[in-house]
């Protein structure tokens, strides 16, 4: 009886051998998925330094404008964009803070700032009403090579923006209690950037660097020099340069060529050639420093500046191509070496960079990042090992495609906006360099090999000739430094950028 309650052994097994079929078949897919997974990880791990593939950018193709030259000598050029109800109008005139007068540095930045606040016919605040009720914007101010007006307007108020742009180009009216208030206020500003290590370090890094140059001095001026700045130095230094031989008016929006033309003629007409004013070709600033590494002691800073760099060519040098990939290499935006080596790799810093600064007669390449005191040496070191390595060796092909690839790329973006579109087209004019640069940039950057670069890194990347500037509290690294040279240390309170050796006439040598 007792039997026929037994489940057969076969049947026994029957559904056992299921359950565990069951679980082995889970536990394969199981593991198969995490094997996946693992192998996607890897992949992924492995082609971080390397960007996905992509189509080739569309040919970038920029009107090439036309250039009118009026009587007056002034050149202006026109370039119709139709898609928004926008004009700009940049005028720029073809010197700027090189040519400020030796011992008053800051003048050509002055003079623009004043551009906007009162003429002949309107005071500051009728300008300011203008320009908001059409719909506008206005910006003026000075570069190393030139100066220049920018103003954009709804293109209903053409015409206005005709006038109000030749109305402070050639009526500025300096009178004495804006010219005051404007020290004021450059005089505040620089007393927030003296605190900056950030500003400190690129304006010693300038200064050494363009030293004996044009560019020797600080753009912004010094205390002491904006002090010395008054009414007769701006309305000669106005007079000197603000003519319309020595300007270009680029007009940029919904307008037509003939009437942009038209209106320049008539805005313009009165701004006369002045007989025996020249422009004169600018010389060294400011005496040359001897140092070539320089400590400022900034002892309330919790991280340290670091600049290295070396000169770089001019603008128009047949270098600029090369050297324009090779920045992009070692510094600039998105994949490049120093923010590899330091943020990547190490996690020294936020950020590293490098910026490539080729003004008329010369240039400058500078190397970037900022760290926390403790890691100034190791930082310091990083950042010279990755310049030698520029050097010395050829940048692989992978970096060479990617940094064609994105300055190639990039290239529209710099024409998004009239603005855009008007102050590349100026640099190009100011420079003598011809109209369709841009349209044959591409092709320039693509046709460069590696080869190609080393040659233009080793003519300027000399490892003996680098400048090197730290900002920071040096009580905290000093000794460590003389590895690197023997730096020249300079208290933050003893610092005059305006001075051939940097120091303020009264400061104690340090031995």
């Amino acid at each position: 009886m007792r039997s026929s309650w037994r489940t057969p052994k076969s049947e026994s097994r029957t559904p056992s051998n299921a359950c565990r079929g069951q679980r082995w078949s889970a536990r394969f897919l199981c593991a198969l998925l995490l094997f996946l997974i693992a192998a996607a990880m890897q992949l992924v791990a492995g082609a971080r330094d390397f960007p996905p593939e992509v189509a080739p950018p569309k040919p970038f193709v920029l009107a090439v404008p036309q250039v009118r030259e009026l009587a007056s000598g002034l050149k202006v050029v026109v370039i119709e964009r139709r898609s928004l109800p926008l004009v700009t109008l940049r005028l720029v005139v073809k010197s700027g803070a090189e040519v400020d007068p030796p011992g008053l540095a800051g003048t050509a930045q002055f003079v623009a700032g004043l551009l906007s606040q009162g003429t002949a016919r309107r005071n500051a605040r009728e300008i300011a009403n203008a320009v908001d009720s059409a719909g506008g914007t206005l910006d003026t101010g000075a570069d190393w090579d030139d100066s220049y007006i920018s103003l954009t307007v709804l293109s209903d108020h053409t015409r206005l923006a005709f006038d109000l742009v030749a109305d402070m180009a050639s009526h500025p009216a300096f009178a004495q209690a804006e010219v005051e208030r404007q020290r004021k206020q450059t005089l505040s500003a620089l007393e927030v950037m003296y605190d900056d290590p950030s500003y400190l370090a690129d304006t010693v890094f300038d200064r050494l660097i363009f030293a004996g140059t044009p560019y020797g001095h600080p753009a912004d001026g010094t205390p002491e020099t904006v002090k010395r700045i008054g009414g007769d130095t701006l309305r000669a230094f106005h007079a000197r340069y603000f003519r319309p031989a020595n300007s270009i008016l680029a007009v940029v929006g919904n307008v037509g060529s003939e009437e942009a033309y038209h209106l320049a003629e008539a805005s313009f007409g009165d701004w006369r050639r002045v007989e025996g004013i020249h422009a004169e070709a600018p010389v060294s600033s400011a005496p040359a420093p001897t140092e070539r590494f320089v400590v400022i002691d900034k002892p309330d800073a919790v991280q340290t500046e670091i600049r290295a760099g070396n000169h770089a060519a001019r603008r128009t040098s047949d270098d600029y191509y090369a050297l324009t990939l090779a920045n992009q290499v070692l510094g600039g935006p998105a994949a490049n070496r120093l923010f590899k080596a330091l943020r990547t790799q190490q996690g020294l810093t936020y950020g590293a960079s490098s910026d490539l600064a080729c003004q008329d007669t010369a240039g400058s390449w500078m190397a970037k990042t900022s760290t926390r005191t403790a890691e100034t040496i190791r930082s310091l070191g990083l950042v010279l090992e990755e310049l030698k390595r520029l050097h010395d060796d050829h940048v692989t092909g992978i970096e060479l495609r990617t940094a064609q690839s994105y300055l190639i790329g990039h290239l529209a973006l710099q024409f998004e906006t009239s603005e855009d579109i008007a102050t590349q087209t100026l640099e190009l004019m100011v420079h003598n360099l011809p109209l369709d640069y841009w349209n044959r940039f591409p092709q320039e950057i693509q046709a460069l090999s590696s080869e190609d670069i080393s040659r233009a890194t080793r003519r300027y990347l000399g490892p003996d000739e680098s400048v090197l500037v730290l900002v920071g509290n040096a009580g905290t690294f000093q000794k460590e430094l003389k590895r690197f040279g023997s730096p020249v240390m300079i208290p933050l309170q003893d610092l005059d950028l305006a001075s051939p050796d940097l120091r303020r006439a009264t400061a104690a040598r340090a031995p």
